[in-house]
């Protein structure tokens, strides 16, 4: 984005013309950049507009844009921010999808951005200190769920939250509890874990004992019953306490309405849905009742774009689902996998193009940079390696790459990526295999990485044989 238009806020001059993050803040109706050294520090009462831009090898960015909405945020302040995210994507040449993040109910993707989690804070952001009004140290209860990205979840301080599914956090004045219940799995408490090494280090300095609690344990240990003394002494949790995250609900049918001038809803058709329904000089809204999708036309205005959003938060506050609902901003062409997936006749062949071309593209690297590609065809089987060879896998999350125990090698999780080496000797020399496994529900940067840390690792590897597999994107491909 070189030069704005004089209908473009200048708070995004030069934005997306670098990639990573940046943030920017409704304060008193105006748009204000968040400094870097505050990303991911979010106030319940504000409302923020994020822009995520990956520049890739051609040079080409990639832009998504998300608007982040406090639980306490003013309702001018939450129009406000539909409608700067519309002109961003607009100077940004209407090639970015938008999302609409409600606190508490973020999506993966947003949530990525700020590893290993973002606490909202309580009051507004203000841009003179940094800092909100009140802002106090005092004793709080978090429920922690999620294997990939963590959801963190202010709860009441009280024994009635606790249950056996979730993994809880009480952070204290001098000491910080990690309690891990029965039911949860071994990469929830990891990553709470990580949740706890956060709040050590910027609500106490890094000055803090840190205790973790096992649900049903109590043999006497003082960590155990300093816990329990926060409520009151030890008592059992009952077997039917539910989690504090509510599951998804099955969504039973969709609805397409197309929306009309003065913000009015016409409804165009239901669960059948096919892609001839979308006109190109029209906005439309896909009630899916856990999401909602509003699809705007590449003919259409800017005024009948923000209208839309209006029309749409409108129908959220009457249904009574503004709080809970995720929102997709789609421009026509940038349709994501999860819309077109309500649609019967949607093209599919699409992604099954884009994935053998970056095959191709990928493989072609290797061959440039000397090595020896062979590739493995999806129904075909070397039957001449080495069984005696040793297996590495690794697991990629974000820019790092960590080794998994070779117990847990078995164990690859859907929402991530892994590459694994397999190395066996040949005929005078060692010879590699490579895989990288993305799992279904993984996020494209990391799938990124992985291509990435891959090539770092055969890169190591230089002067022996490679041979590359890609695992296509799923999670029920298994190695052995």
């Amino acid at each position: 984005m070189s030069r704005l238009s004089k209908d473009i806020d200048p708070a995004f001059q030069g934005a997306g013309t670098k990639g990573g993050l940046e943030i920017w803040c409704i304060e008193n109706l105006c748009l204000v950049r968040i400094p870097r050294a505050s990303h991911g520090k979010f106030y319940s009462g504000s409302a923020y507009i994020v822009l995520d831009t990956v520049v890739g090898k051609s040079g080409s960015p990639q832009h998504s844009i998300h608007y982040w909405l406090g639980t306490d945020v003013k309702e001018d302040d939450l129009a406000l921010a539909s409608d700067k995210a519309l002109e961003l994507d607009e100077a940004l040449g209407s090639c970015a999808v938008q999302y609409r993040e409600v606190q508490g109910r973020e999506t993966e993707k947003f949530l990525s951005f700020f590893k290993p989690c973002i606490i909202p804070i309580e009051g507004v952001y203000k841009s003179e200190t940094g800092i909100s009004n009140g802002e106090k140290y005092c004793i709080s209860l978090f429920a922690c769920k999620g294997e990939h990205v963590v959801h963190v979840k202010e709860v009441a301080f009280g024994r009635s939250s606790l249950n056996h599914y979730d993994v809880f956090i009480l952070d204290t004045a001098s000491k910080i509890f990690l309690f891990s219940g029965c039911n949860s799995s071994i990469q929830e408490r990891a990553r709470a874990l990580e949740v706890v090494h956060y709040i050590k280090e910027n609500k106490h300095n890094g000055n803090c004992e840190v205790a973790t609690i096992e649900d049903g344990k109590f043999v006497g240990d003082a960590d155990v019953g300093e816990f329990w003394s926060f409520f009151g002494g030890y008592a059992p949790i009952p077997r039917d306490s539910p989690s504090a995250f509510q599951k998804q609900e099955i969504v039973q049918s969709v609805k397409l309405f197309r929306i009309m001038t003065q913000g009015k809803l016409f409804e165009v058709a239901k669960e059948l849905l096919n892609q001839e329904l979308l006109d190109t000089d029209k906005c439309y809204m896909l009630d899916c009742h856990t999401e909602i999708f509003v699809w705007m036309g590449r003919c259409t205005l800017m005024t009948e774009r923000k209208s839309s959003i209006s029309a749409t938060e409108d129908f959220l506050r009457n249904e009574g689902r503004s709080t809970r609902t995720h929102v997709t901003l789609l421009t026509e062409g940038l349709e994501t996998a999860k819309f077109k997936s309500h649609f019967v006749n949607w093209p599919k062949k699409e992604e099954l193009k884009l994935y053998e071309e970056g095959r191709g593209k990928v493989a072609a690297m290797f061959k440039q940079h000397g090595y020896d590609v062979k590739e493995l065809l999806e129904d075909d089987h070397e039957p001449l390696i080495n069984c005696r060879g040793t297996t590495k896998v690794l697991q990629v999350n974000g820019g790092e790459a960590s080794l998994v125990p070779l117990p847990d090698q078995s164990k690859l999780f859907s929402g991530d990526c892994y590459i694994v080496q397999y190395t066996y000797p040949g005929k005078g020399r060692d010879e590699n295999l490579f895989y990288a496994w993305f799992g279904h529900a993984s996020q494209m940067e990391d799938r990124v990485d992985a291509l990435s840390h891959m090539y770092a690792i055969a890169d190591s590897t230089r002067g022996f044989q490679l041979w590359l597999r890609f695992i296509r994107i799923t999670s029920q491909n298994n190695f052995s």
